[in-house]
């Protein structure tokens, strides 16, 4: 069975910077593209930022140059290093994992499977 379980989140302050964690069991990681995707209330999910199994990695407007991807196949992890946190960040967190890197980075009906979310809430 698959597991992704996200971890990280928190409260900060407008500025500072956290590191999410996403750890995946029950395939093998290095097959897979992984993403992350946040929620905030009241809007639909969308995409934050992607790496591809070739390391390749992706982001949205809203985040490029103040967030990293990065992915650690000896740990089947993937994280993202946030910096200069803005409250329009507060969001619920989600990591998603597809097995191939083709199609859209935002789609979210790509991804075969997801984790249950880390909360990020950022104060003004």
């Amino acid at each position: 069975q698959v597991h992704l379980v996200e971890s990280g989140g928190g409260s900060v302050q407008a500025g500072g910077s956290l590191r999410l964690s996403c750890k995946i069991s029950g395939l093998t990681f290095s097959d897979y593209n992984m993403a992350w995707f946040r929620q905030a209330p009241g809007k639909d999910r969308e995409g934050v930022s992607g790496i591809s199994q070739y390391d390749t990695t992706y982001y949205a407007d809203s985040v490029k140059g103040r967030f990293t991807i990065s992915r650690d196949n000896a740990k089947n992890t993937v994280y993202l290093q946030m910096a200069s946190l803005k409250a329009e960040d507060t969001a619920m967190y989600y990591c998603g994992a597809k097995r191939y890197p083709s199609g859209s980075w935002w789609r979210e009906m790509e991804y075969n499977y997801w984790g249950q979310g880390t909360q990020v809430t950022v104060s003004s």
